[in-house]
């Protein structure tokens, strides 16, 4: 995940480097999750028909040179072609999580996810706060480099750690992406998930994308060393995964969902009333990204359930859902900071947030 969120706390400084608006700098989130979700859609399916290890391995060679692309750039043009490119490649976390599901007994499944999710957002938070640092004191362009050597090493690390495990079914590439819509049809916990964490990955986009403007001007006049270090402050959330994933071992995760959504919602009236403090951006902080991990791994844990051969398919619906709805909300919240600051980014996360609660209430209204 660190390839994913690095440009975050940078966008402020890559907009100075490009002589480009604020605004338009946010963009590079935008085109990251783009192709962070077409990646999902292309590439985490392989995983239902392929050998994950070498997948996962060349994968990780192409997000290396994506990396090194844009610590290349010297152009916006090229670097939203190369923020597309490292979204696109960039996917391994999806590919893992299944697999881990997969090696896991259905009773500690809730658990290994929970574990493995912890792992990815330490992942987000570290790289939140280490692109701030080193990109503050060398230059943004220093942190793309540094993350491109990082997948390298992770790429000697898995060819060598990760188990050879066959797939559990054969089929063509286009059997395989027609599948997907069959599946799609077939569940309707699938679609009330993935409409669940488009929504919820939206506004967890708008606060993270505006976040580097909101911190560099009114009341707080902070760097990007310091804005990075805010990731920090979600170790919180972090620690309460696994936490969350044993719970939804033992409670239906539905009403897990339903609790987090409403967690979600609160932080950003943290954000919207008390953002001004630093005590209240940090508390909302710590609710944010435990409510959306939460509702995340609570939503894996149940629809992985739903069909063990098709898993990769499944995560693949889940997870573009996902990052369709984060590039919707990095773009929402570039708008929402150039016509009304943070208060109107504060104001669209909540909307985003009252929408999953309104979509997770209309689900349990019909089943009753």
């Amino acid at each position: 995940m660190l390839t994913y969120i690095i440009n975050q706390p940078l966008l402020a400084d890559m907009a100075t480097s490009f002589g480009i608006s604020r605004d338009k700098a946010g963009y590079i989130s935008t085109f990251t999750q783009i192709g962070y979700a077409l990646g999902m859609l292309l590439f985490v399916p392989l995983g239902d028909i392929r050998e994950r290890r070498k997948l996962i391995s060349t994968l990780l060679i192409l997000v290396t040179i994506s990396l090194l692309g844009a610590a290349a750039s010297t152009h916006i043009v090229w670097m939203y072609i190369a923020s597309f490119a490292i979204g696109l490649t960039t996917v391994v976390p999806q590919i893992l999580v299944p697999f881990s599901a997969q090696l896991a007994t259905p009773e500690q499944r809730g658990k290994v996810i929970g574990t493995v999710m912890s792992g990815l957002l330490f992942g987000i938070l570290l790289a939140r706060t280490i692109s701030g640092l080193i990109g503050g004191t060398w230059g943004w362009r220093w942190m793309y480099g540094i993350a491109a050597i990082m997948m390298f090493v992770l790429f000697l690390v898995l060819r060598r750690k990760l188990p050879h495990v066959e797939p559990l079914m054969k089929s063509t590439y286009s059997e395989l992406l027609i599948s997907i819509g069959g599946l799609i049809r077939q569940y309707a916990v699938l679609r009330e998930g993935a409409l669940i964490g488009a929504l919820n990955f939206a506004s967890f986009s708008v606060f993270w994308t505006s976040l580097s403007f909101y911190l560099e001007g009114e009341p707080y006049h902070y760097s990007s060393q310091i804005a990075g270090l805010f990731g920090l402050v979600g170790v919180v959330g972090a620690l309460g995964a696994p936490i969350v994933g044993r719970i939804a071992d033992r409670i239906q995760p539905k009403w897990i969902i339903g609790a987090m959504i409403v967690v979600t919602l609160i932080s950003f009236v943290f954000f919207g009333w008390l953002g001004g403090t630093l005590i209240g951006l940090m508390i909302g902080i710590v609710l944010l990204d435990l409510g959306v991990q939460g509702a995340q791994v609570s939503n894996q844990a149940r629809i992985y359930a739903l069909n063990d051969s098709a898993r990769s398919r499944l995560n693949t619906v889940l997870m573009v859902s996902t990052f369709v709805g984060g590039a919707i909300g990095s773009s929402v919240s570039s708008y929402m900071w150039k016509i009304g600051g943070w208060s109107a980014v504060s104001l669209s996360g909540g909307v985003f947030m009252l929408l999953s609660l309104i979509v997770w209430s209309i689900a349990r209204w019909r089943k009753q």
